[in-house]
């Protein structure tokens, strides 16, 4: 169906394709990421509801509403499955970079927090990125991190603060993210300043301190939370890690008592 696909988004589709193949099932309740990874997997998906699949999804961003809308995929609210005391089965969503552990920087195109929201309402989080993704350390993708409009330049001075205590370099650039001269808002209608770290240290640490900062609403650095990655190249050679052994910085178990 897309022919003359670059070689990245080629691999892109592969990885989508095989998420769909694993877990998109008749009477399947999915979580549909957002970015341009993500955005393929929900064209493979809407490849089989077209032939007939029946499947619902919540989407982590406007933009994956309107995508998953125009190829006749069934949505819902994630409140109301809430109401009806259910869970999703997996959120497939892709990364700006991931490293070997599993760890991910999340938020280039500014759906962090619906996507955290999402994956933390899934029974599974399973992520899908091309073989380019995959770094040995995480940082060169500076880290976004949404805060409120509200007295947004205190909070960058205590996100500051808080880098400078972690050991970071006192001028890293911490950056309002502007796109044609207008500050970018997210669908939540936040802003997002991005760190541009280099390389982080202590993940773990970093990803759970930044969200006690008041202002903070989310960060991008998605620690412990996949549960699989599945990797394509080019030519559709498909890659299933594991990452049972994963380590978080916020507790899941909380999700089981609902």
């Amino acid at each position: 169906m897309y022919e003359n696909l670059s070689p990245q988004d080629a691999a892109k589709y592969a990885a989508g394709k095989a998420a769909v193949e694993r877990y998109a099932h008749d009477g399947a309740l999915l979580g549909l990421g957002s970015g341009t990874t993500s955005a393929w997997f929900v064209r493979a998906l809407g490849e089989k509801v077209a032939e007939g699949l029946n499947v619902t999804g919540v989407p982590t961003s406007n933009f994956t509403r309107e995508l998953a809308l125009s190829l006749n995929i069934p949505l819902v609210d994630l409140n109301d499955l809430a109401d009806q005391g259910l869970k999703l089965e997996v959120t497939i969503d892709g990364p700006d970079e991931i490293d070997h552990d599993g760890d991910m920087i999340k938020g280039g195109g500014a759906c962090l927090l619906w996507e955290r929201l999402v994956a933390e309402a899934s029974e599974k989080m399973v992520c899908i990125a091309d073989n380019s993704k995959l770094k040995d350390k995480l940082g060169r993708f500076p880290l976004p991190i949404e805060v409120i409009p509200y007295a947004w330049k205190a909070t960058r001075n205590s996100i500051r603060a808080l880098l400078i205590d972690l050991g970071y370099d006192a001028e890293v650039p911490l950056v309002l993210r502007e796109r044609d001269g207008e500050v970018v808002v997210t669908d939540s209608g936040n802003y997002i300043i991005d760190a541009h770290l280099g390389e982080l240290r202590d993940k773990v640490l970093l990803d759970t301190n930044l969200n006690w900062i008041a202002g903070v609403v989310e960060n991008g650095l998605f620690s412990g939370i996949a549960h699989e990655v599945i990797f394509a190249n080019p030519g559709g050679d498909v890659e299933i890690k594991d990452l049972s052994h994963r380590v978080t910085a916020r507790v899941p178990d909380w999700r089981k008592t609902l």
